[in-house]
């Protein structure tokens, strides 16, 4: 009895990381395309939608927007879009939580997290974090005896994490990339394949 049922739990090991990743691209890109469909079919006759084109057209609006935030005049509209988001207090708090994750895990040049180190936490422990600023920690503990560096420390297993500042003298920077070291702590350590075969 036993057997079956261990090879029932391998069978949804086996499948269960794939098709939960397969449901997720599916169920994304298909509310990308009901909702991108009904603009589509409000400017384009039906003669010209076809499925997949929602899709595509919303890749390209997003193209056209990165190319527009470098534009003078779109940065300043942005600018003050901003200024009004952070002139309602509730919004406020909202917004700024969003644009700092955003900041954090960006893809771009200005991204704060670019730095995995492990930080000794004593008696033989060591954490992997991520730097994710020096600012805050000068300005805050300069009085605690020299400067200290913001290590955001993840997590297992959830989404959420804690914010150390600690002396830069109790971090090791690790050669390892940003997704390598986050797929580490959000799993627990667990490693699916060996990258080194």
């Amino acid at each position: 009895m036993k057997k079956p049922l261990k090879l029932v739990l391998q069978g949804l090991a086996a499948v269960f990381p794939l098709g939960l990743t397969l449901y997720f691209l599916i169920w994304l890109l298909t509310g990308i395309e009901a909702r991108s469909k009904l603009l589509l079919q409000w400017a384009l006759p039906d003669l010209y939608y076809f499925p997949g084109l929602g899709i595509l057209a919303a890749l390209v609006l997003l193209m056209v927007v990165g190319l527009l935030v470098n534009a003078y005049v779109i940065r300043y509209i942005i600018e003050l879009g901003e200024r009004l988001m952070e002139s309602i207090p509730l919004v406020k708090s909202v917004y700024g939580a969003i644009e700092d994750v955003m900041k954090v895990f960006s893809l771009a040049d200005k991204s704060e997290m670019k730095t995995v180190v492990s930080v000794d936490m004593g008696n033989d422990t060591l954490l992997i974090g991520f730097v994710t600023g020096e600012q805050a920690g000068k300005r805050l503990f300069s009085s605690e005896g020299g400067a200290r560096v913001g290590v955001y420390l993840p997590m297992s297993y959830q989404i959420g994490g804690f914010t150390v500042y600690v002396p830069r003298e109790r971090l090791t920077v690790l050669d390892i990339s940003i997704e390598e070291a986050m797929r580490l702590t959000i799993t627990g350590g667990v490693q699916g394949k060996d990258k080194d075969e």
